[in-house]
């Protein structure tokens, strides 16, 4: 299949080199081997005319595995036409040593090919697979549960390993499927929903991303989400990270788990300190109110003014991340815009605009002086003595505020656009 940007030799070509791009940003750089390459270049000529040469014991591995026995004229092979480029083929005859025979069923011509030098044969899956652990020397290998099911490919590639290639099949273990929360639908190739690595690191820092990996057993099912699954996929990674350099304290045995789930998770380098946390949720928040200004929100956070420069890419990272998700994908009463005082202001009664004035008031004069739990009861008093059911007067608050009918907890909220531009807003009232 071409490459439909025509950069690269296939559209396969394109969405490797796409990958191999992106493996270095969550600290994976693998040398690569190129099977396409290898069969192309005639590497693997030994192993299959091995596997020509032991067929009958190879047919007879396979059909202790099927329902319906294969015929006593099978090939482990299949061949694309030199007429055509297409595997409606039909083999014909091998010599013994490295000539096969083939029909080209479309064009009806027949050919012999030379396994050292042709590009035109290749071993069939449950065949190939074990051939390259005997060429490769592969001695690990896990796979999905589906090649872990019984009798699936693994359990006869290991039968062919053993008896046709005169190895042990590599070590193994089974992983179960990803699925996708918040996209819609099952992470499925046969479907067309996919996510790749870029979409993932849009969304997770890289070292989130890793610990989404380490953290979850390999044949558990889990989800990539990107619903309101991802604040807690963040504060999970935090807490590893606390636990790690005890400033939360739990178990031993918890804290051995974390902390080895937390050095998996490191791309590079483990930081000698632990590095300045700004949690996702309120770092949502900062950047909704400074409409997507990163360095604004960020500076908005108690110690970012002493932060390193790794701390600083570090954050700038995730800030990136969860701007791009509450573009995207959070959930439309998560999303808000602040309001300013050049806005035309929202609709109110005598009532409340009573009520707004004394908060205006309150902002003016003890704003500063206040936590968020003093500020708080403040603006329950103000409710009370206005009359309004605590409920119905956050409600004002937030659509004077941002214009909707719920947001951030209302006192904290406040307190993080600061008192100018509170005023801003409330002069209006």
């Amino acid at each position: 299949v071409p490459d439909p940007g025509g950069e690269y030799d296939s559209y396969a070509r394109a969405n490797e080199a796409a990958l191999e791009a992106l493996l270095p940003d969550v600290g994976i750089e693998p040398d690569y081997i190129y099977q396409a390459q290898r069969y192309r270049n005639s590497e693997y000529a030994e192993g299959i005319r091995t596997a020509l040469r032991r067929r009958d014991t190879i047919r007879e591995l396979l059909n202790r595995h099927r329902t319906e026995p294969l015929a006593a004229g099978w090939w482990p092979v299949s061949v694309f036409s030199n007429f055509t480029n297409k595997d409606t083929t039909t083999v014909l005859d091998w010599d013994g040593e490295y000539g096969l025979t083939y029909r080209c069923e479309e064009t009806g011509k027949e050919e012999t090919v030379d396994l050292r030098s042709t590009q035109a044969v290749k071993l069939l899956w449950r065949v190939d697979w074990p051939m390259r652990w005997a060429e490769e020397g592969v001695d690990f290998e896990p796979a999905g549960k589906d090649h872990h099911s019984e009798g699936g490919s693994f359990d006869t590639g290991a039968l062919i390993a053993r008896d046709v290639y005169g190895i042990e099949p590599p070590t193994s273990f089974q992983y179960d499927f990803i699925g996708i929360k918040g996209r819609g639908g099952k992470l499925s190739s046969s479907t067309g929903e996919v996510v790749g690595l870029r979409e993932v690191l849009e969304i997770y820092q890289p070292e989130v991303v890793r610990h989404l990996f380490a953290g979850t057993r390999p044949n558990a099912e889990f989800s990539i989400s990107f619903d309101l699954d991802v604040i807690k996929i963040y504060e999970d990674y935090d807490k590893s990270e606390r636990i790690y350099y005890g400033v939360q304290e739990v178990g031993e045995k918890k804290r051995a788990k974390e902390s080895r789930i937390y050095e998996l998770s490191q791309v590079s380098h483990i930081p000698e300190t632990m590095p300045l946390q700004v949690p996702f949720r309120h770092l949502c928040n900062l950047l909704l109110i400074s409409a997507g200004d990163i360095d604004q929100a960020l500076r908005a956070f108690p110690g970012t003014e002493s932060a390193s420069e790794e701390e600083w890419r570090r954050m700038r990272r995730r800030a990136q991340c969860a701007w791009n998700w509450t573009q995207t994908f959070a959930p439309e009463d998560f999303r808000f815009t602040l309001r300013t005082g050049s806005e035309e202001p929202e609709p109110v009664g005598e009532d409340e605009r009573a009520a707004l004035a004394d908060v205006r008031d309150e902002v003016e004069r003890n704003f500063d002086a206040r936590g968020e739990k003093e500020l708080e009861q403040a603006l329950y008093e103000i409710a009370q003595k206005h009359g309004f059911a605590s409920k119905d007067f956050f409600t004002l608050m937030y659509r004077v505020l941002i214009g909707k009918d719920k947001g951030p907890r209302l006192a904290g909220f406040m307190q993080t656009i600061g008192r100018e531009r509170v005023l801003d807003i409330l002069k209006n009232y």
